[in-house]
């Protein structure tokens, strides 16, 4: 593990007062989008101290170089249309892991409250008298995008955006969404675990009323060195998936802020890529340089 402490112990020497992972209580930690970068300082400094760590299928294996020598690490993955442990027996895991005095880290990918089940095992491990603690993360919904150079708020666009989950928990498009207000309601839309239901859910908002040539984005491995992002719109999304053979995991964002990239996209500019537009939204927003 690499050394980030103080001869306080503490992460980055600011002689702050940090938070101690004790014996028999579990942290719900978010890793973040994928970058090990983009991990907070609680997350690492929870890395540094748990015996055990129950990580999740989107967790970078390069964050788990950061665990103290000698923690146990146990995967506990759940991925769509795939065999996974079930979200009942990875709860009852980490009950049984605190329960035997370990210090317990459940290092859940994104952030453990956003479309990550962090709210089933928190209320779990609170019904069984384990104490906890939540440690937000990046959510690939936002730190994602934003490695993809996609702002998912820009005022001259959008004064509210929607996050939305791509499936449920029967595995199917959700049935409680109203398609309708959310496609009226929002000028953008975030949706997470949509690959597999693209073209239901597409269609859901082209039917009710959203133009089909929006502009789309799908962005694969957000902040990962294997990151790809393919712009399209509503009505060819789905299509581009099958074409493309685009898989998971991939954060899919619909609205206007998708054309910023087209000045934004700072990773391909650090490779020397050039904007290939300073007025993506059509009319000169910002003032001269001179």
């Amino acid at each position: 593990m690499t050394e980030l402490t103080d001869h306080h112990g503490n992460p980055d020497g600011s002689g702050m007062d940090w938070p101690v992972l004790q014996a028999g209580h579990v942290w719900l930690v978010g890793a973040g989008p994928g970058d090990p970068g983009l991990l907070t300082l609680h997350a690492l400094h929870a890395l540094g101290q748990a015996d055990v760590i129950v990580y999740d299928a989107l967790v970078d294996r390069r964050i788990l170089a950061f665990a103290r020598e000698g923690c146990e690490i146990e995967y506990a993955g759940k991925r769509g249309g795939k065999p996974s442990v079930s979200q009942r027996d990875i709860s009852l895991r980490l009950i049984e892991l605190a329960r035997a005095g370990k210090r317990v880290l459940r290092l859940k990918g994104g952030d453990p409250f956003v479309f990550g089940r962090g709210g089933e095992e928190a209320l779990a491990l609170v019904g069984a008298g384990v104490p906890i603690r939540i440690v937000p993360g990046i959510s690939a919904g936002i730190g994602g995008l934003a490695y993809a150079g996609i702002p998912v708020t820009h005022r001259d666009v959008n004064q509210a955006v929607t996050f939305i989950t791509g499936h449920d928990q029967s595995g199917m498009t959700p049935s409680r969404i109203d398609w309708r207000a959310v496609a009226r309601g929002s000028p953008v839309l975030v949706i997470y675990m949509a690959i597999r239901h693209l073209s239901t859910i597409t269609g859901e908002l082209i039917a009710a009323g959203r133009d089909p040539r929006e502009p789309v984005a799908i962005v694969s491995d957000a902040s990962l060195p294997t990151q790809a992002v393919h712009e399209t719109d509503l009505g060819r999304a789905a299509e581009d998936v099958e074409r493309f053979a685009i898989e998971a995991p991939a954060i899919i964002c619909v609205g206007p802020v998708v054309l910023m990239r087209q000045a934004l996209d700072w990773l391909g500019q650090l490779h020397g890529e050039r904007p290939r537009s300073l007025d993506p939204l059509g009319s000169r927003q910002w003032p001269d340089a001179g």
